[in-house]
């Protein structure tokens, strides 16, 4: 009995001891991969724009799904607009991960205040930051408000990195981690800080100024001089690279692609009613239109209420045109609708809320206003033109019948009749939009517009008829 007792217990002996090594070995597998660090890192290299605050809360996303435990922020911008500056600011400071900002070469304006949120600064030498006072896009500084904001913003943010304890002898010291004062310095000329800057000089740091004033960690020339000076050891390092959908957005968002498609859409819509029925022109209108305002609802500037203003302006048009004869409120409202909708939605709505009645807001949707009426009024000349040039072109030519139909060989005219008012004078009976009707000599006839619209009542000339149509241009 006593045998069986030493062999149970020799068998439970061994299995836990065989079960402690499995949990030890396994322990030790999970520390190792738990002390690999994975070092998140993307790039701010552009104007610090919607796209970029975009890009910005993409690149947080992926790091959390992948369990970073460090951002490294790679950037060099000159700044940008203040309110996506901000909204970036804020997610770092709010970041879980530790956020390190690594200045390549400038972080000027709102590429300060995002530095100054990180937790950690790194520049590389030769590197600049500061210069943050707010400025239009002329360069100029702008009004004692925006200065106030941006202040307060500095400020804050400088602020949340809390203080440091410094020991004196028997006084001990809070110190500010990075000063508010250098901070607000770096917007307002007014501010005098001792051995820093003189009154009337907005504060800008070299790399060395940086460190010496509490605005730098270090000094390196690369992300892996960053980690090591982080002492950052056993790490993996992962990198952002933009979708295919930002660069398409990208590419979108550009003036010059901005202006063809303002183009598309309106030229669309001429060619449209040029001719019967919903045809190809007016698909290309739609599909000009979605491509112009998906970028731009995507980055946050435009707004549902403006999409629903274009649309609305579009319906109004052909009310206006196929409804309701004439051309009256309906369609003057259409227009004003239609090139509003397409004017504000290329301007970022902190116009409104933070710049509304002042002069920069004003030049801001007057320069959308502009470049919108520009593309409007190219599309249209551009449109005409093509009507009258795109059947007659050597291109086109097998599109036009050049048979000859002669008497001698058995055809025969329809109605000669037609054929005897070319040249004669009379006036629309409807409006020709293109299509309509109109009178001479007391008798009715189907006619249509060679070039654009004809309003009832208006002169015209009947110029040739094919088909037992008339075609007639204003006397």
């Amino acid at each position: 009995m006593k045998k069986h007792i030493f062999i149970l217990m020799l068998f439970i002996f061994t299995t836990s001891i065989l079960q402690a090594r499995v949990i030890v070995e396994n322990d030790t597998v999970i520390s190792s991969d738990s002390l690999k660090s994975i070092v998140y890192v993307f790039n701010i290299n552009k104007e610090i724009a919607p796209a970029m605050w975009r890009q910005t809360q993409q690149s947080f996303e992926i790091a959390a799904e992948e369990n970073a435990d460090y951002i490294i922020i790679k950037l060099n911008t000159y700044g940008g607009m203040v309110n996506m500056a901000d909204s970036i600011r804020t997610k770092i400071i709010n970041s879980k991960i530790p956020v390190y900002v690594f200045i390549e070469n400038n972080a000027a304006s709102a590429g300060a205040l995002i530095s100054i949120a990180a937790e950690r600064i790194y520049m590389r030498k030769g590197a600049r930051i500061g210069a943050a006072s707010v400025v239009d896009q002329a360069g100029k500084i702008m009004p004692e408000k925006y200065q106030s904001y941006m202040r307060s913003t500095m400020r804050a943010t400088a602020e949340s990195h809390g203080k440091d304890t410094i020991v004196v002898g028997n006084d001990t010291i809070l110190k500010w981690h990075r000063d508010p004062n250098i901070a607000e310095a770096m917007v307002d000329p007014r501010i005098y800080i001792e051995n820093v800057t003189d009154t009337g000089k907005i504060v800008t740091f070299t790399a060395e100024e940086a460190i010496k004033n509490g605005f730098c960690e270090g000094i390196a020339e690369n992300v892996e001089e960053v980690i090591k000076q982080a002492n950052i050891e056993n790490y993996e390092i992962k990198k952002y690279h933009p979708t295919l959908l930002d660069k398409i957005i990208g590419f979108l968002s550009s003036p010059a692609i901005q202006g063809l498609l303002i183009m598309a859409i309106v030229g669309g819509i001429y060619f449209e009613l040029q001719t019967p029925g919903i045809g190809f022109a007016l698909g290309l209108a739609v599909f000009a239109a979605i491509l112009y305002f998906a970028p731009l609802y995507v980055d946050g500037l435009a707004e549902n209420w403006e999409l629903g203003l274009f649309i609305l302006g579009i319906i109004l048009i052909a009310l206006e045109i196929f409804v309701i004869p004439g051309f009256g409120i309906a369609g003057v409202l259409g227009i004003i609708f239609s090139i509003t909708g397409l004017v504000l939605s290329m301007v970022d709505n902190i116009v409104f809320e933070f710049e509304f009645n002042t002069v920069q807001a004003v030049y801001i949707i007057l320069k959308s206003f502009v470049f919108v009426s520009v593309s409007i009024f190219l599309s249209l000349i551009l449109s005409i033109w093509l009507s009258k040039k795109i059947l007659t072109a050597n291109a086109f030519s097998s599109l036009v019948l050049n048979a000859t139909q002669k008497k001698e060989d058995g055809f025969i005219s329809i109605d000669n009749k037609l054929r005897e008012l070319i040249g004669h004078v009379g006036f629309a009976a409807t409006m020709l939009r293109p299509a309509g009707k109109i009178e001479i000599e007391n008798e009715i006839y189907d006619a249509k517009a060679e070039i654009g619209y004809i309003e009832k009542g208006e002169k015209i000339k009947v110029i040739r008829s094919e088909n037992t149509q008339l075609y007639v241009v204003k006397e």
